[in-house]
């Protein structure tokens, strides 16, 4: 049995009674069975806002201790990023929840020390950063493009530059070339991403994740472009019988594709929505 409900919640005070019971009822079958569930979400955008600059992202307070209680709680809490999953497994600070990370390329369980790389991209781990650099700094400066290296995946970022119409249209023109090259480009809001065909993506991830035995309720949220493949994965789980309850939250923007709407079965406005359903599994 699953519920779906497409519900418009509002990340302010004053939300109403309904539309709180509303999404209250869609994650109920999770919270009730506690040790059938993952807690899943995306990093940036969806746990903490997005900010111009990577590296000056962080999580909202409160949100590590809310973390930690879901883990005392549910059999699973994992975090799916595009963040290389050093670089998020330090934001978040838990060892005691699982990642996925590079859009599902790198996977690390609770209590690892070390990253399991995805198999498929073996002798291929340097293709975009060798491709990037054939690229000319000029023409990346020229347009205020910048480069974030995150190893098998190479991303171009715009977000802040003086002119990010020009920017993108840049990252367009790298992404032909790139494809040319025999990469494959992915676009997310303001990066374009680089990576080696095949291997990855957050639908492989959080089938990885819901492997384990007696996993049957889970809640995911994303924002962006990569997020809607893992919505898309869950409802095709959820359809297939193999999921009791699957609950697939959209983080509206007006940078989201309109996809994360769509397949989403309900939605919240910024991340601090999401962190409300996350207090309010946690109690």
């Amino acid at each position: 049995m699953w519920i779906r409900h497409a519900a418009i919640l509002s990340a302010v005070s004053g939300k109403s009674e309904t539309t709180r019971a509303a999404w209250q009822t869609l994650l109920e079958p999770l919270r009730a069975e506690p040790a059938r569930t993952a807690i899943l979400t995306d990093f940036d955008g969806t746990l903490a806002p997005i900010v111009e600059h990577t590296e000056d992202a962080s999580l909202p307070d409160g949100a590590r201790d809310l973390l930690v209680r879901l883990t005392e709680r549910y059999a699973l809490v994992g975090a799916i990023s595009g963040r290389r999953t050093a670089d998020v497994r330090a934001l978040i600070g838990l060892d005691t929840i699982a990642y996925a990370g590079n859009h599902g390329l790198e996977l690390m369980m609770p209590g690892d020390r070390e990253v399991s790389p995805d198999p498929s991209l073996a002798g291929r781990e340097g293709d975009a950063a060798e491709f990037v650099a054939t690229v000319e700094a000029g023409r990346l400066d020229e347009a205020g493009l910048r480069i974030e290296d995150k190893g098998p995946i190479q991303a171009i970022h715009w977000r802040g530059v003086a002119d990010e119409a020009a920017a993108e249209a840049a990252a367009r023109v790298i992404a032909v070339d790139a494809g040319r090259a025999g990469l494959e480009p992915r676009w997310g809001r303001k990066v374009l991403e680089l990576r080696p065909v095949g291997g990855g993506g957050k639908d492989a991830a959080v089938a990885s994740l819901l492997a384990s035995d007696g996993l049957d309720r889970v809640v995911y949220a994303g924002d962006d472009r990569t997020d809607v493949d893992a919505f898309r994965r869950l409802g095709e789980l959820r359809e297939a019988g193999e999921l009791v309850a699957a609950v697939r939250v959209g983080v509206l923007s007006a940078e989201g594709p309109p996809q994360i709407a769509e397949e989403a079965d309900v939605t919240v406005d910024d991340p601090a929505g999401w962190l409300e359903m996350l207090a309010w599994l946690a109690e």
